[in-house]
């Protein structure tokens, strides 16, 4: 059974996609650019998706995966490619979706990220956000702001992930990566700990839960770097949600922490790249005199505007301001701007006079290879089925 697996992540690999979806009585899907593709009609059986997880996982791991219905972990395929693999049990049967992890860590600068992103991995202390829906980059950036903390200053690295997605080696650094289930039994314990390992950054792969957050914000109150993900799309949002975690009373006190900690917050959107594939538009917030004050006195309708008028001294700025700085280098198309815009009318006024609207380009092609599909990108309830080369 692993042998029709390797063959599906094969066939992922080739044609550039982010996700592989397996479920029980269903077509498999490959996600490519943002949709979900069907690779050819076959359908898996629950016997067939049974079979892999049997042949991937290890007794332990079956067993877990039978009693609490789901189950996190890794799959390497070979030195050049991991997967991040989550099974979970649903109406049909059992169910997969596994996503590829770049063994290679990009840097910022091959990222091309803003020279925001590297001022806050260059920050002492504080909290880093790193916020945006599922699949938008945020591990990316992450990997690639403690590769950059890894490189050039001697700390003391620990991430808590769930599981374990970009493998950091020790460089300047020395860098300890626990993972859910396998390392520690929850995120809270973790960070608990962590603050006895002597760590000067601290990675939690997500803050689920309270507890969580008020262990994160103890640790950068105390003087560590933190950084963390949520899937909120903005910062007012983030801000929000951090607060909106805790009882009314707690929430005064949790403003004035998150007030003094909070170092920045970069929110992740991946858009329509012009010529094919997606490109990140970020959205970032960095700590300033003026929105400390801000979110002390729970104006946070205030904070976009202020980020924007921040844009040149800061490197802070909007969603949109993101957008048109990628018009203008030529990476999206107008309709892509106007598409994506927190406002399009208002985005079309900025628009105008900027030049003739760009059309975006087909993405070049890629020989067949003997044991791969080259898939088309249609809509899903689309009947033609014929493939074409990407």
């Amino acid at each position: 059974m692993e042998k029709k697996l390797i063959f599906y992540l094969k066939n992922l690999i080739h044609n550039g996609g982010s996700d592989l979806h397996l479920k029980s009585g269903s077509t498999i899907r490959l996600r490519i650019n943002g949709e979900l593709l069907k690779l050819g009609d076959k359908q898996i059986s629950n016997e067939e998706l049974d079979g892999i997880a049997q042949a991937i996982l290890t007794a332990e791991q079956y067993e877990n995966l039978v009693r609490t219905k789901e189950l996190d972990c890794t799959y390497v395929l070979d030195e050049d490619h991991r997967f991040r693999v989550n099974f979970f049990y649903q109406l049909d049967g059992l169910s997969a979706v596994m996503r590829i992890i770049p063994v290679k860590i990009l840097t910022i600068e091959e990222l091309a990220l803003p020279k925001a992103i590297s001022q806050l991995a260059d920050a002492h202390r504080g909290l880093v956000l790193v916020t945006g829906v599922t699949g938008s980059g945020k591990s990316t950036t992450l990997a690639a702001m403690l590769d950059r903390i890894n490189r050039n200053k001697k700390r003391h690295i620990i991430t808590i992930e769930d599981p374990v997605e970009f493998v950091h080696k020790d460089q300047q650094s020395l860098v300890s990566q626990r993972s859910i289930g396998q390392d520690t039994l929850t995120f809270a314990n973790a960070l608990k700990a962590a603050l006895r390992e002597d760590p000067d950054i601290i990675l939690v792969g997500e803050m689920r839960d309270l507890e969580t957050i008020e262990i994160a914000l103890h640790a950068a109150n105390t003087g560590h770097l933190v950084f963390s993900t949520l899937h909120t799309l903005d910062a007012k949002e983030t801000i929000n949600r951090v607060i909106g975690m805790f009882p009314k009373e707690e929430q005064n006190r949790i403003r004035m922490t998150l007030a003094s900690v909070l170092e920045g917050v970069v929110s992740q959107r991946l858009v329509k790249a012009k010529g094919g594939g997606r490109v990140a538009a970020i959205e970032i917030m960095r700590r300033t005199a003026r929105i400390t004050e801000l979110i002390l006195e729970n104006r946070d309708y205030e904070i976009l505007d202020t980020m924007e008028e921040g844009k040149d001294i800061y490197g802070s700025q909007s969603f949109d301001q993101a957008l048109l700085d990628l018009y203008h280098r030529g990476k999206i198309t107008e309709e892509t701007v106007l598409d994506n815009a927190t406002n399009p009318s208002d985005m079309k006024l900025k628009l105008q006079g900027i030049g003739k609207n760009l059309k975006g380009s087909n993405a070049s092609h890629k020989d067949m290879e003997d044991d791969v599909f080259d898939l088309k990108a249609v809509p899903d309830d689309e009947e033609d089925r014929e493939t074409e080369r990407y």
